[in-house]
């Protein structure tokens, strides 16, 4: 542990900053998780479960736990697993 006091503040912040993006981040993955497999098991709301994953991929770049690329990267390759599942 650090001895300066401004250390262990930080130290305490970032390990709250550390569980809010864990968290975040484990939310995009579930619903990514979820559209893909609402993808390959051809379901109706296949639709909800997808804009579902853009919207927490986007609330996560908003928010700053995801880069912009690496969101748009997520958001592009869900589309792209979606549409060759759909043929």
């Amino acid at each position: 542990m650090a001895n300066i006091k401004s250390k262990q503040k930080a130290i305490l912040y970032n390990q709250k900053a550390n569980a809010y993006n864990s968290a975040v981040k484990s939310t995009v993955k579930t619903a990514i998780k979820k559209a893909k497999l609402a993808a390959d098991q051809q379901d109706a709301k296949l639709s909800d479960f997808v804009s579902k994953a853009h919207h927490e991929i986007d609330k996560a770049v908003s928010k700053g736990v995801l880069h912009k690329n690496n969101g748009s990267r997520k958001a592009s390759r869900l589309d792209a697993y979606v549409q060759s599942k759909q043929q």
